[in-house]
């Protein structure tokens, strides 16, 4: 299954939300695979501990690889890398991606990440980091996945974008990828105790949208996990917001 985790706007959570849904599909036995499409890295950094800028091969070299033709191409599996945690593997994004931006979407290479999605059927997961940008990058993305699942921060601004990537996704699905399903629109940093939060959630409940039951509290733990480079799973295993993370991956587990 390839999961897609999307949203135009930068700091809803997505990084996080693909890290911590990955790592605990590993600690089930999953054989799992994130790859992160967002040349900030920051999943890159969460999972692997380091800067990207460090390895030697990354989706940069990946995607500069489609733009020439090669008698010996590397193959799809010497981008990828093995976390500390077990089963959990990551295809890291690069700055050099920003630069490729342009060629790649001149030359039509939107497909490239789908074809070598579909060769490596050795993973039993697959979540996609994106940026905060719908470009690129975000479109093979989602013309990759399966499922999309959108990060939501309680916000009158986040609700008002919402329906704009709903049209996006609908676009997406009509005119490259038929399958492309919304698995669910996961509500972040959720606070119990506020009513603009309950309020904007009874609003998109009441518009008949897919949302996950499970919230995602803020926690200093998350912060905690970012600084250690190690998902909640295994920073933080019976913290209350991990538990949330792990509710989370059992409603995935039912669609």
């Amino acid at each position: 299954m390839n999961r897609v985790i999307f949203n135009k706007k930068g700091g809803v959570g997505k990084s996080t939300i693909t890290c911590n849904l990955a790592a605990i599909s590993a600690s089930t036995g999953k054989k799992t695979l994130v790859v992160d499409l967002d040349t900030q890295g920051n999943s890159s950094h969460y999972l692997l501990g380091y800067r990207t800028e460090e390895l030697e091969s990354t989706l940069a070299d990946f995607y500069a690889g489609t733009l020439s033709v090669s008698l010996f191409p590397k193959e799809f599996s010497q981008f990828i890398y093995e976390t500390q945690v077990p089963n959990l593997y990551v295809m890291p994004s690069h700055p050099d991606m920003d630069n490729l931006h342009a060629k790649l979407e001149s030359r039509y290479k939107i497909y490239k990440l789908k074809e070598a999605l579909e060769l490596m059927d050795d993973f039993d997961n697959v979540f996609i980091d994106t940026p905060p940008a719908l470009n690129f990058y975000t479109r093979s993305a989602l013309i990759a996945a399966d499922n999309c699942i959108i990060p939501f921060d309680c916000d009158i601004f986040s609700k008002q974008a919402l329906y704009s990537l709903l049209d996006t996704l609908a676009e997406i699905k009509a005119d490259h990828n038929p399958n492309l399903a919304l698995e669910g629109i996961v509500v972040n940093q959720f606070q119990t105790r506020a009513k603009l939060p309950s309020q904007l959630i009874e609003e998109l409940i009441d518009d008949k949208l897919k949302l996950f039951k499970t919230r995602i509290s803020p926690s200093v733990k998350i912060r905690e996990s970012h600084s250690a480079c190690q998902p909640l799973v295994q920073y933080a295993p019976t913290h209350k917001v991990t538990e949330e993370f792990k509710s989370l991956y059992k409603e995935l587990k039912k669609k």
